[in-house]
């Protein structure tokens, strides 16, 4: 029980993100994540072919 009001007395006190530094944020995530992707994407298309270039 004392955990739990604890927990309640930190969330009082937290400083959530306005709606601005929340949008932003969210959209340099799906930017990442989308390069990552493109990355690997490239990397393992490259891996491949040199692969089947040196089994044929």
């Amino acid at each position: 029980m004392k955990f739990l009001k604890s927990v309640i007395e930190e969330m009082k006190v937290v400083t959530w993100p306005t709606k601005f530094k929340l949008t932003k944020d969210v959209i340099t995530v799906i930017q990442s994540t989308i390069l990552f992707a493109l990355f690997f994407a490239v990397v393992d298309f490259g891996l491949d072919k040199l692969l089947k270039l040196f089994i044929r």
